[in-house]
């Protein structure tokens, strides 16, 4: 019998489309795809500590490391390095394994998109990118791909650390989240997130999965 989470919905976003998080000790931080704010949370409330508008496109990753916040904008096709304070772009990259994603393809004018989950480890920002399908590991000093490993499915989004090193990366479409190991890509452990929930965002606190759905804009748990 399939692994299937239990959905734990606890709260609202404040913008109207939620679309990676990011959790902090204190406060749990996501980027917004419509508004393009980034904004951080009380966890048990869903208050809004604080928000700030970024110059990114339909972002869909954050992360934060070296004293930088991390965004995917996706529709610029680059990731941007931003100043914590303030949310201000200081410098934009390349975004690893841009293309056309294979759930629109064929579509009519296909557009060229880019990364969408972030995480950050040892000066290494590993990015999602759901047109290549794989996570892209990036040595931000050289802005090269030192590694890159598979994705389970076609729809790539949310990452997120486990207590072990390993990456739980979910798949949006499908409806599944896989732990994997990051030298490869392979599959140590996966479950299934029941329909109509859907897993964009992805993040671990206090070794619990955190989630977000850009459509009902719901941000809760998820318990395995």
């Amino acid at each position: 019998m399939a692994n299937i989470a239990t959905v734990e919905i606890l709260y609202k976003s404040p913008g109207p489309q939620p679309n990676d998080l990011h959790a902090a000790p204190d406060g749990l931080w996501y980027i917004d795809q419509v508004d393009d704010r980034v904004y951080k949370l009380d966890y048990d409330t869903g208050r809004t500590l604080f928000e700030a508008q970024t110059t990114t496109k339909h972002a869909s990753g954050i992360t934060f490391g070296e004293g930088f916040m991390w965004i995917a904008s996706t529709y610029d096709v680059t990731i941007a390095k931003l100043d914590i304070q303030t949310g201000e772009t200081i410098e934009q990259y390349d975004s690893p394994g841009k293309g056309v994603v294979a759930f629109r393809d064929p579509a009519v004018d296909p557009r060229v998109t880019g990364a969408h989950g972030l995480e950050w480890r040892d000066g290494m920002l590993y990015v999602a990118s759901p047109p290549s399908q794989h996570v892209h590991v990036m040595d931000v000093t050289t802005w090269k791909c030192v590694n890159e490993f598979r994705a389970p499915g076609i729809r790539v989004h949310g990452v997120a650390w486990a207590d072990d090193g390993t990456l739980w990366v979910a798949d949006t479409t499908a409806g599944t989240v896989s732990r994997l190991e990051t030298q490869g890509g392979r599959v140590l452990d996966a479950f299934r997130v029941e329909a109509p929930v859907e897993v964009h965002g992805l993040t671990m606190h206090e070794g619990v999965l955190w989630f977000c759905d850009a459509h009902t804009r719901d941000i809760g748990r998820l318990i395995i």
